[in-house]
């Protein structure tokens, strides 16, 4: 008996662990219906395509898709999690079993103004990620702007009441884009309301104007080639200089001269931009922004010191910024952490790292900076703390460095919010008050009035620049 008993107790124990054990092809599938930590969306992959879906805790809406097939690169399941890796950040979805029931109706009018609202409200609530630090009281703004919408409300209402709401929200990537008939129509109404003051009229400047004057006047020796985006080349002394105007728009579309020259250039490489799935989109500015670095180190490799000029940068992307960054740095280091906005916390800390270049510039360098210094400008400044042959001159940063979460309302306006965290190794976070310099010189807050003290005495700019570096260099 006690010997048949042991046999029935294995035969058991056998047969528990077989009908236990894990079915590994649907563990490790990708395919099926994902819901992402943080972010608002949900993922759907079958054998040959992917969906994406902006939601909210009512609302539906279908976002980007494509063949499979250009995706799967970036994704891998890990216990019976989805990983997703774009550049440095990694997301991550939980499997569902099905759509939310609300996916599946169509019954909202997707012009209604209080519907429209809504989801930019919920998606605020649900994760804009400085409630705390800009100190709002999110239902009080949100009963007061609701309070402003009513069966008669207009779009251009409800564009007035939305970029009110981010106003007083604070948020440096916050932005709605309504469509043009609408955003001209706001406009005539604000300036209507306003009083007609006469002011005295100054010179004006935009960002990719300042930084020509300001490159054509500081490079001995012009060395530019194949873009508008960058300038470099020799100051005097055999210094290096480095002028980056933006940190996108480098990726190679190859685009038709005839379409440029009809909607523009970034119009243009915006579409070619947009056509692309996420992955392909930083692959491609990352190989743009690449090839152009390999060119400028190369030019300059046997200067006695790098000067990097993006304090007219308003940014762009992060793996650009740091594609340029990397170029002066020998060894794999972690120069920051970043986490997202979660129901009432916030996603698992993802390090970020910067790699090493092969032939990497050792030699000191020096990074310009201002107020106007934003986004991937502001990700180049926190990476290069940890570098110990750079140093910053001029201002603090800007202080906008979360990404820019997008997202669609039902009627079609685009609108961004700041979700994410991103701090130094020390948890140090630079949201608003923007990553300091080593060497303070004082720029102005106000943008024009910046760019004009720059603009009427390029001389004193220079030298201000060139005594700063002489004061660092003998610390």
């Amino acid at each position: 008996m006690r010997t048949n008993n042991i046999l029935f107790s294995i035969l058991l124990f056998l047969i528990l662990l077989i009908g236990c054990k894990p079915n590994k092809e649907e563990n490790n599938s990708i395919e099926g219906i994902w819901e992402s930590i943080g972010y608002g969306e949900i993922l759907k992959i079958d054998a040959n395509s992917y969906k994406y879906f902006d939601i909210t805790d009512f609302s539906c809406l279908p976002a980007k898709e494509g063949n499979i097939s250009e995706a799967t690169n970036s994704m891998q399941v890990s216990n019976d999690t989805l990983i997703i890796k774009r550049g440095f950040s990694k997301y991550r979805y939980v499997r569902i079993k099905k759509l939310p029931e609300f996916c599946n109706q169509n019954s909202k009018d997707k012009n209604d103004i209080s519907y429209n609202f809504e989801v930019f409200a919920n998606t605020y609530k649900n994760h804009y990620a400085y409630f705390d630090l800009n100190k709002i009281v999110w239902g009080s703004l949100y009963i007061n702007s609701k309070n402003k919408i009513n069966s008669k409300s207009t779009e251009v209402d409800l564009y007035l009441v939305l970029e009110d709401m981010i106003e007083k929200l604070k948020d440096n990537h916050g932005s709605i884009e309504p469509t043009d008939e609408v955003y001209g129509l706001a406009e005539n109404q604000i300036q209507s309301e306003l009083a007609e003051e006469k002011t005295e009229e100054l010179k004006e400047y935009g960002d990719f104007e300042i930084s020509g004057i300001v490159a054509d006047y500081y490079l001995q020796e012009d060395l530019t080639k194949d873009t508008w985006l960058m300038k470099w080349g020799k100051m005097e002394n055999n210094v290096g200089y480095i002028q980056i105007k933006a940190m996108f728009l480098y990726a190679d579309f190859n685009l038709d001269d005839s379409l440029v020259k009809e909607n523009g250039f970034v119009s243009t490489y915006m579409d070619a931009f947009d056509s692309l799935n996420y992955e392909q989109q930083i692959s491609k500015e990352v190989a743009g922004i690449s090839k152009l670095m390999d060119t400028i180190m190369q030019d300059l490799k046997h200067t006695r010191h790098i000067i990097i000029d993006v304090r007219f940068n308003g940014g762009g992307q992060d793996v650009v910024a740091l594609e340029i960054l990397r170029r002066f740095n020998a060894d794999k280091k972690q120069i920051a952490i970043k986490k997202a906005r979660h129901i009432n916390s916030y996603t698992i800390k993802t390090p970020i790292y910067l790699e090493p270049a092969k032939t990497p510039y050792t030699k000191p360098v020096y990074l310009l900076t201002s107020q106007q210094s934003a986004s991937a400008t502001d990700m180049m400044a926190l990476g290069s703390m940890e570098l110990n042959n750079l140093k910053r001159i001029g201002s603090h940063t800007n202080g906008a460095i979360s990404d820019a979460l997008q997202k669609t309302l039902p009627n079609g306006w685009y609108f961004s919010l700041s979700n994410e965290v991103y701090t130094d190794n020390n948890d140090k976070c630079y949201e608003n008050i923007g990553v300091p310099v080593h060497y303070e010189l004082n720029y102005p807050d106000d943008r024009q009035t910046f760019f004009r003290s720059i603009a009427n005495d390029l001389e004193k700019d220079k030298r201000k620049i060139l005594n700063a570096i002489n004061e660092l260099q003998s610390e």
